[in-house]
């Protein structure tokens, strides 16, 4: 996924995996999004579809990601739980397995999302930012359901999640697929533009080169999202698809797909 550029922007995808590696300031992290702990119940409670339980997969699989990658701190870019308001007790259970497992030298930084409630009332030992997010180091972080903060868009690279952005594959015989993806590119100026909280953000009303975008593909690969090739399509966060006019898709492996609006 270029990885040239990537080590410029101090941000690197881990192959195969909806996380990528990332040096804010002085720490390495491992950033992912849309965990969605508990999201089994949630489709119980919500639609009546019964659905085993994935907790020990997904913990396993980030604890093994953890391991493998080594950070400092873990940065979840919003929706690291699903009910919205006070966590059930799965999710709740959940959660608080998952990180009584962790490395406890692990900190915890939770971009809150729209699904995180009132996270912060009863998980410990973590540093909250909000929705709107900030910059850690050079990286921009926020979740990506409302505007990003201007200090977020000072960034080097901005990175969110919120959008599960997948790409439907269809092969010769006429069968499809659905596989999740990073979006990659540079923010178009045009939608933030006219926004007045951003009237201080230097690059967009100079010469200077806007940041880099990057879309986090959902941890937590049973959520569906957004399917970025398939006309129609509305997104969620309020300023794309018009903020990334000219973004690449990419999948797990690294794969280039190239423009992910014409693919």
């Amino acid at each position: 996924m270029g990885s040239d550029a990537h080590r410029s922007l101090a941000v690197e995808p881990v192959p195969g995996e909806p996380a990528a590696v990332a040096t804010t300031g002085d720490e390495r992290a491992l950033l992912i999004a849309d965990y969605h702990a508990g999201y089994e119940a949630g489709l119980r409670y919500e639609r009546g579809v019964d659905v085993p339980s994935h907790a020990p997969d997904r913990r396993d699989r980030l604890l093994a990601l953890l391991e493998r990658t080594d950070p400092d701190r873990l940065v979840v870019l919003g929706d690291l739980m699903h009910s919205i308001g006070d966590p059930g007790g799965a999710e709740r259970g959940e959660l608080e397995v998952l990180f009584e497992s962790a490395p406890p030298t692990l900190d915890l930084t939770v971009v809150k999302g729209n699904h995180d409630g009132g996270i912060e009332d009863w998980l410990e030992d973590a540093t909250f930012l909000p929705g709107a997010g900030t910059a850690l180091g050079s990286i921009g972080v926020c979740h990506g359901h409302t505007w990003p903060s201007p200090a977020a868009l000072e960034s080097e690279v901005l990175c969110l999640g919120h959008e599960h952005p997948c790409v439907r594959l269809e092969d010769e015989v006429g069968g499809s697929r659905v596989e999740r993806v990073w979006l990659r590119g540079r923010l178009d100026p045009g939608p933030f533009r006219e926004r007045p909280e951003y009237a201080d953000v230097s690059w967009l009303e100079s010469d200077e080169t806007p940041p880099r975008l990057v879309v986090v593909p959902a941890f937590n690969g049973l959520v569906g999202g957004t399917w970025v090739n398939v006309p129609g399509q509305s997104f969620l966060s309020p300023f794309l698809p018009e903020g990334l006019a000219d973004g690449e898709a990419y999948l797990l492996d690294g794969t280039r797909l190239g423009p992910y609006r014409s693919i």
